[in-house]
């Protein structure tokens, strides 16, 4: 909702990682107000995926509609949380714009108008035709416009954050597929005419998901050109992976300087023994147990004609939530 509700303006100034208030985006913003607008959804985009991807951690990606930066002090640490956030965003710009302009619904792009003439993959020889997603202008968009603040800043920060950006756009196009429709007698494919087109925006969060899991610690070198591993013994960083400076916080309890929510009264998994189980979302410090009953739609019939009749069945279920840590413990962390 408080994405939705994003104007131009707004964006221009507030989503972390895609913008600031520096002249050439500013430009960018006044020049191409329906751009904007396919910003701000895909923004609602990547930001649901983000927290698809987080769910089951103790920092879920968790959005501050009081806060302008969005993510809170959690995107002041160069962490692999910002890392991730800087990699997705970017992509959720690259995305949304090429659907756009594929769609009819940007003035300035329409569909890809580089990939014409014949071509081959295994299966044989094709034409290209339809609408291949314009993939270019949209890279070369967010390029322009989520680095801008980058380019100009030229720290070790920013150094980072145009390596995540530029993660995140190639992982866009990394997902691109064949799309093919035959032609000839019967539905024989004598001919093929195939397009490119953009993959479920899931598939790059995934993949951006894993690079997370494979962040890689890093240092700037002395000349602030380029990045080094942390340590005498780490892998150094190649063009695919996400780069991190500072080490996470663990999150587990209220930290208003570190940007960490805690997980008091986050849902857990009793029996799991994975990031959402209570042992390691709860931090060791327990859980609350809470029996509650649903009501759901059970045992449907489709009758002739033509109604769905369903029984409603109730089913008692039990709700871990993580308990507070003691006020004593709480107030040492913030």
């Amino acid at each position: 909702r408080y994405i939705g509700a994003l104007g131009a303006r707004v964006i221009c100034d507030n989503i972390p990682g895609l913008v600031s208030r520096q002249r050439q985006q500013r430009q960018l913003c006044q020049r191409y107000p329906d751009i904007m607008r396919s910003v701000g959804e895909g923004a609602r985009e990547w930001i649901r995926e983000c927290q698809h991807q987080f769910r089951h951690h103790r920092w879920n990606c968790t959005t501050l509609d009081r806060d302008h930066t969005v993510f809170g002090r959690v995107m002041l640490r160069s962490s692999r949380e910002a890392a991730f956030v800087y990699a997705i965003s970017s992509a959720g710009v690259v995305h949304a714009i090429t659907r756009a302009c594929s769609q009819g619904e940007l003035s300035v792009c329409s569909c890809d108008p580089y990939t014409r003439g014949r071509h081959h993959d295994q299966r044989g020889d094709f034409d290209w035709g339809g609408c291949s997603d314009n993939i270019h202008y949209g890279v070369r968009f967010a390029k322009a416009f989520v680095d801008a603040k980058e380019k100009r800043l030229k720290d070790a920060r920013a150094l980072m954050n145009l390596h995540n950006n530029r993660c995140g756009r190639t992982a866009v196009r990394r997902f691109l597929k064949l799309e093919c429709k035959c032609h000839g007698v019967s539905g024989s494919c004598t001919l093929r005419t195939c397009w490119r087109a953009l993959s479920d925006f899931r598939r790059t969060g995934d993949y951006l998901r894993r690079r997370y899991d494979g962040a890689v610690q890093v240092t700037a070198t002395q000349d602030g050109a380029n990045f080094t591993a942390a340590r005498q013994g780490y892998r150094r960083a190649t063009r695919t992976d996400l780069v991190y400076f500072d080490n996470s916080p663990d999150y587990c309890v209220l930290d208003k300087a570190a940007g960490s929510l805690g997980t008091a009264g986050r849902v857990c998994s009793k029996t799991s023994k994975g990031t959402d189980g209570c042992e390691i979302m709860c931090c060791g410090r327990g859980y609350d147990t809470t029996r509650v009953t649903r009501v759901t739609q059970c045992e449907c019939k489709f009758h002739w004609c033509c109604a769905v009749r369903c029984k409603e069945c109730r089913n008692t279920v039990d709700i871990h939530t993580c308990k507070a840590p003691k006020k004593a413990e709480w107030l040492d962390q913030t």
